[in-house]
């Protein structure tokens, strides 16, 4: 089966390799341009295009005016199939209906629940016991396409979005596999994606960084693990801002005091309150510098009981 796979960030990577190692024939890969990054800069190429070096596949980028150079690329190799891993485009025809058995997207929700570019860290945001990988082909609409296979996957209390987002990518990969062999040998049928329950995670900002302590422990806790890897969740002590990278819910009693306010120094973490109950925080980063547990991190940084983090 000849296949152009079309991805760009770590998500996608898995995917790809998966169909190299299951011997499809990769004949052109798709990816965002270099962008810059880091502190100087410098231009560094999508891990979907690292990985296709490694791999030894042709590459193009689908940069700004691009869109008919690429589709006229595209076409040009007739593929069986048009693979689409967290691309970072929207296709658009003739390029969509020209493969005999379509655009075939790996996306990371159990269709019609979280359609939109953050479906991981939406799911976790709103407190989801369980996600999974949808493999969809595709049509004008966002991921409102017939669906050809799903795969639940259970959040624990614990996942941060990039724990989850790197178990969904194993499983998307997989799951790819085996319904791009089932369309090949007719044993699948799409089937009509119902827009009941379907709801939309919109493109993450740094909007949603500053951490809501006014809310109860568990949304809090959903908020600090949804937003890790990024954009992360931020606060201020006094004028110095600081990431919480981990936390677990401590109490759900009252303390009585602003919600912000740290309660006490515990060896695994900071207690703080919320609105509703208590947060300890096991993980604080300042800006430029790693995560840390918080026991390493007050070795270098002072708070006590009483001080007040500020969203």
């Amino acid at each position: 089966m000849k296949i152009v796979f079309m991805g760009s960030p770590d998500f996608a990577v898995p995917s790809l390799d998966a169909l190299v190692e299951a011997r499809f024939d990769v004949k052109l890969v798709v990816t965002q341009p270099d962008r810059p990054s880091g502190r100087g800069r410098k231009l560094l190429p999508t891990a979907v295009k690292t990985a296709a070096a490694e791999h030894n596949l042709p590459v193009i980028d689908f940069g700004k005016g691009q869109g008919k150079e690429v589709t006229r690329q595209v076409l040009a190799v007739a593929p069986d199939a048009v693979v689409v891993v967290a691309f970072g485009q929207i296709l658009r025809e003739p390029l969509l209906s020209a493969p005999p058995l379509g655009c075939i997207n790996v996306h990371a929700s159990l269709l019609p629940r979280w359609r939109g570019v953050s479906p991981v860290q939406y799911s976790i945001l709103h407190g989801d016991t369980w996600s999974g990988v949808t493999i969809m082909r595709m049509d004008e609409g966002v991921d409102t396409g017939p669906i050809l296979s799903q795969r639940a996957v259970s959040i624990s209390p614990e996942d941060t979005a990039g724990e989850l987002l790197d178990r969904l990518a194993g499983q998307g990969a997989d799951l790819l596999i085996h319904t791009l062999r089932g369309l090949q040998n007719g044993q699948i049928e799409p089937v009509t994606q119902s827009d009941e329950g379907a709801v939309y995670a919109p493109k993450l900002t740094r909007t949603l960084s500053a951490v809501r302590w006014d809310r109860d422990a568990v949304t809090v806790h959903n908020q600090i693990r949804a937003l890790n890897p990024w954009p992360g969740t931020t606060v201020y002590l006094g004028e110095k801002p600081l990431k919480v990278t981990e936390s677990r819910p401590m109490s759900f009693n009252q303390s009585g005091l602003a919600p912000g306010t740290v309660l006490a120094i515990h060896a695994e973490g900071v207690v703080v309150a919320c609105g509703e109950g208590s947060l300890l925080v096991t993980g604080l980063q300042c800006p430029g510098k790693k995560p840390l547990p918080v026991a390493e991190f007050l070795r270098g940084f002072a708070i006590e009981a009483g001080d007040l983090l500020r969203s």
